[in-house]
């Protein structure tokens, strides 16, 4: 067990470190292509990119890690996204932003090939706490990623880019001198048959839909992806046209600061707070709670406009979107074999892609009409045919 810890610490650090650079960019993105000319139809189709890449590529990286080992591949990952942020500090038109973000995604696999990592170095028993790390990880970058960005992005737009590239830098020195090579486990743990599904087996992807105790969960997870990405996509662009501070409209500053306020709700929850309010109430209904919450913050956002009411509203849609991954999550793992969590879990990294490629689109399309009230209400919608749909399973 000494050794497990002495391997997770490094890969934990490494997490950090990434998610750190991924959430430094989050918020800038939006107003660094604005500034040179895009529209919020173009913001959505650059989100888009980065997921669309991600979504061909992670199946790939993944039977490449499989063969090889992940440390090549995360350092391979880890370098596109290096070389992607040093491609957007330079940015000085709207086509290389692009390109950062193709390079990025073409290349994104850290997060999965960490996870994979985890997955070689423990025993079965010993994997849900350790993927407790990634969670804690996330907690950290979403609390000081989107604050360094606010700060950052007073001076110059791209000096957050270039954190983010510095960040990354050493996330790969990390990789190259702090993690052991270790052997993959063996081709008929990671999924039904031994094989490792990619992201064009739909047809051994809807075996799991079928499932009675299954499917639902699925179709509520696509559905939480949905809503979450409408959020994270537009809130930006939203919050630029709808919110004023001291007679000027909101940018990457005020943006970067509420979403690290949101990464500090995270950290609160996935700190204590979460356990105890499964242990109580179950991941079914705290999901549904957190569905209602989410639905009654992304309402209030179609109608507020005083900073003290965003923030209220905001800290409901922040605490639904932090209690429904991790119960959403849960509740997957729990209805698949263990011999098969890694290829439903892939499922669900699937899953996430696909809302992340339509979402942006739908969002920049809306709020490029000036639709912000529906905007905020589709997104409320979504939460409620997550609501309808996990209230069904519960009442079986």
């Amino acid at each position: 067990m000494g050794k497990t810890k002495n391997v997770l610490l490094p890969i934990f650090l490494i997490v950090v470190v990434d998610v750190l650079g991924m959430t430094i960019i989050l918020p800038l993105l939006p107003f660094y292509a604005e500034r040179y000319g895009a529209t919020p139809q173009l913001v959505g189709l650059l989100v888009m990119t980065y997921s669309l890449c991600q979504l061909v590529a992670g199946p790939i990286l993944g039977q490449l890690s499989d063969r090889h080992g992940r440390r090549p591949l995360l350092i391979v990952s880890q370098v596109g996204t290096f070389v992607g942020f040093i491609v957007l500090g330079l940015a000085r038109s709207l086509p290389l932003i692009f390109l950062s973000r193709f390079l990025d995604g073409i290349t994104a696999g850290n997060l999965s090939l960490a996870q994979a990592y985890i997955s070689d170095v423990t025993r079965p028993e010993e994997r849900a706490r350790s993927f407790g790390l990634i969670g804690i990880a996330f907690g950290i970058g979403f609390l000081f990623g989107p604050a360094i960005s606010g700060f950052l992005s007073q001076y110059d737009y791209s000096y957050p880019a270039w954190a983010a590239a510095a960040l990354s830098l050493t996330s790969i020195l990390c990789t190259y001198f702090l993690l052991p090579q270790v052997t993959p486990h063996a081709a008929d743990e990671t999924g039904p048959g031994g094989k490792r599904l990619g992201v064009l087996d739909w047809g051994a992807y809807a075996q799991y839909f079928e499932r009675p105790e299954l499917g639902p969960v699925l179709v509520n997870f696509f559905v939480f992806a949905l809503m979450f990405g409408l959020f994270l996509s537009g809130f930006a662009l939203f919050a630029e046209r709808r919110f004023t501070i001291h007679d000027h409209p909101f940018g990457p500053k005020e943006v970067g600061y509420l979403y690290a306020y949101s990464g500090l709700l995270g950290v609160f929850i996935q700190g204590g707070l979460l356990g105890r309010l499964v242990k109580r109430f179950g991941e079914q209904r705290l999901a549904l709670v957190g569905y209602a919450c989410a639905a009654a913050g992304l309402v209030g956002l179609s109608a507020v406009r005083p900073l003290g009411a965003l923030m209220l509203v905001f800290t409901f849609t922040a605490f639904g979107n932090s209690v429904l991954r991790p119960c959403l999550t849960a509740l997957v793992t729990q209805r698949s074999g263990r011999h098969e969590q890694g290829a439903v879990l892939g499922l669900t990294q699937s899953l996430y892609s696909i809302a992340m490629i339509v979402s942006p689109l739908a969002s920049g399309w809306l709020i490029g009409e000036g639709r912000l009230a529906q905007w905020a209400l589709l997104g409320a919608s979504l939460a409620g045919v997550g609501f309808l749909v996990g209230a069904r399973r519960a009442a079986r």
